[in-house]
């Protein structure tokens, strides 16, 4: 049986998880397949294009290539098109077309935590992580509320008319993370307070988590950030950004080879991958 070849590309890249989650998909799956690591700084992109990505089974892109790679491959899907940006490529009979998995990944890990995008539904934040979420949920004719610092009004409100003007009828409003207030069904996280190694920062209140029924969080590490652990403690039903960053990699592979994976085995998947996190 032939090996297929698969590859992540960025710059820089030096610490990616991509290799170890994809490794293991592949190994689930039972494809015969190799992932590497290629750094590719911008300016070298047409020369590797034409001489490496073009010769690959498939491959995953980070940044800064999201949008780059567009002018080189012959076809991008409809979500990719709307989002402008390109993180997963199929080479197949010849023809190179890009995704965006990473919608699916968000929406994939809210369904296998049980999180329902339903009545109001917080953003926090207004970044690239947060476009992407938003998008997802004014696509679902869904409102939604981002809550955001005063240093972001500015770039919250063109968010905002960007996603009135692309998505017809979006219900989209922003406010000050301390001005929201009452009980909220669904609270994002898509900024990076909670992160290593500043891992007691929260980017809401206790008070303001109290009211939470469901919260996501988009940090992956740690695994469990004070937003989760507190959420949980209180009784709501909590997910880690780790989650999305798996299952974004599972629809990469249901575009290479359709692959179908067990939700007990993505969930592990998660586990070991923050284990490996840590270990790094």
């Amino acid at each position: 049986m032939s090996i297929k070849r698969f590859a992540v590309i960025g710059h820089p890249i030096g610490h990616t998880m991509s290799p170890f989650i994809h490794k293991r998909l592949f190994s689930l799956s039972g494809v015969n397949a190799e992932y590497t690591v290629l750094d590719i700084a911008p300016e070298n992109l047409s020369f590797e294009y034409d001489k490496t990505l073009s010769k690959l089974d498939g491959y995953n892109i980070t940044i800064p290539h999201k949008q780059n790679i567009i002018h080189f491959i012959d076809k991008i899907d409809d979500k990719a098109k709307m989002y402008g940006s390109v993180n997963t490529v199929l080479n197949k009979n010849g023809t190179a077309k890009g995704y965006t998995t990473d919608p699916d990944g968000f929406l994939k890990a809210l369904d296998a935590a049980g999180i329902v995008l339903k009545n109001r539904i917080v953003i926090l934040g207004c970044g690239g992580v947060a476009r992407t979420m938003a998008y997802e949920v004014a696509l679902k004719k869904l409102s939604l509320l981002f809550a955001v610092r005063k240093d972001d009004l500015a770039i919250v409100q063109h968010l905002c008319e960007e996603i009135r003007k692309t998505v017809c009828g979006a219900d989209v409003k922003y406010c000050l993370i301390d001005e929201l207030s009452g009980d909220i069904d669904v609270l994002i996280n898509a900024t990076p307070l909670g992160m290593f190694p500043k891992t007691d920062e929260q980017p809401v209140s206790d008070e303001v988590i109290s009211k939470c029924s469901n919260v996501f969080d988009a940090v992956y590490n740690p695994l469990e950030t004070k937003l989760i652990q507190k959420a949980r403690a209180n009784g709501a039903n909590a997910e880690s950004g780790m989650s999305m960053l798996v299952w974004q990699a599972v629809a990469a592979h249901e575009k290479w080879d359709g692959s179908v994976y067990d939700a007990g085995d993505i969930a592990k998947l998660c586990i070991d991958a923050s284990k490996e996190l840590i270990e790094r």
